[in-house]
């Protein structure tokens, strides 16, 4: 009997490698169907008949939308990305769901992301943009910061903090990091330092590349900025939890932050990746950011290259087909 896989929430940049896995995949060994709407406990019945689901969305799963899978026939299920936190793993593990994730799938694309905010922020180049939109070529007082004069500090050593930390040495940066779970390699060569309160002190730049852990919470808050030396700059490109917007804008108000780099936000969901204009803005805070000089935003798109994209759906389709017929998958997710 011919497996089916179906996939949740494709978007049309999804939607020409969908086409070419399953091209490479043909219909005597394995169906696919999919729509662009989001998995939820409604649109669950879409995927009936399926032996596994592949999905990708902010949105929590729920009990209730796993329930929805289950009572289909569906415990398989593969995420086009890395972030499990916003499963209910207790639900899942009861109704004996496997779970893959993708959780390399082009470090480069956060990585650049990250550098390339963290540069422009430097240099200021969101105050000259407006000042130039408005007429006013003159230079002071925005003046820039070079990179290589400043010391960047790296919390979270994995696959992208350290690209990170290449390019942030190929603009001449001293990097120094920290990580509870240490790279040999980079103990070797001597860039961590002992504690997070050693690299705040230390640090012109710092930047997050860890997950959303409980303990992880809200760990850039009011006491940790305090450490942080005066105008420091703080990059998430990671998750939005990790930090506390509220000490962040007072940091900001203050003058003890110099900017503020932030692609993800702790209550972005229901609010990026939609379209706003002609409508009132449903989060005064966040558009307090935004309208700020020295805050880069940008709605979760450091991942968004044509790169990572091929690669999240290539391997997330891999791994589903692997759990449908009964093999190993590449990269299976803990369940509970």
């Amino acid at each position: 009997m011919v497996k089916k896989i179906f996939a949740f929430s494709i978007r049309k940049d999804e939607e020409p490698y969908v086409k070419e896995w399953a091209k490479n995949h043909p219909e005597v060994e394995v169906e696919v169907e999919y729509t662009d709407e989001l998995l939820t406990p409604e649109t669950a019945a879409k995927a009936k008949g399926a032996d596994g689901v592949v999905v990708y969305q902010q949105l929590d799963y729920t009990p209730e939308t796993l329930q929805a899978l289950a009572d289909e026939g569906i415990t398989k299920m593969s995420l086009r990305n890395v972030g499990v936190d916003n499963i209910d793993m207790a639900k899942a593990k009861e109704l004996g769901f496997e779970i893959t994730n993708v959780p390399v799938y082009s470090p480069n694309a956060i990585a650049e992301h990250a550098a390339i905010q963290t540069a422009r922020i430097l240099r200021q180049t969101k105050v000259l943009d407006e000042k130039i939109a408005n007429g006013d070529l003159r230079w002071a007082p925005t003046i820039g910061r070079e990179v290589r004069d400043q010391t960047v500090g790296v919390i979270g050593t994995g696959h992208i903090g350290r690209v990170y930390m290449q390019i942030m040495e190929g603009f001449g940066a001293k990097v120094i990091a920290y990580d509870p779970f240490e790279n040999p390699e980079l103990k070797k060569q001597g860039y961590y330092v002992d504690s997070l309160d050693d690299l705040y002190a230390q640090a012109d730049v710092v930047s997050l590349h860890v997950p959303a852990t409980k303990e992880n919470f809200h760990m850039i808050d009011k006491d940790a900025i305090a450490k942080m030396k005066d105008n420091v700059v703080i990059v998430n490109c990671s998750r939005g939890a990790l930090v506390d917007t509220d000490a962040v804008i007072e940091g900001l108000d203050s003058g003890k932050i110099f900017g503020f780099i932030m692609d993800t936000y702790e209550d972005e969901v229901g609010i990026f990746n939609e379209d706003w204009r002609g409508k009132e803005f449903p989060d005064k805070r966040l558009k307090d950011l935004i309208d700020r000089s020295n805050v880069l935003v940008t709605p979760h798109t450091a991942f968004y290259t044509t790169h990572a994209v091929r690669n999240m759906v290539l391997n997330a389709f891999d791994n589903n087909l692997e759990l449908i017929n009964g093999e190993e998958a590449d990269t299976p997710v803990k369940v509970g």
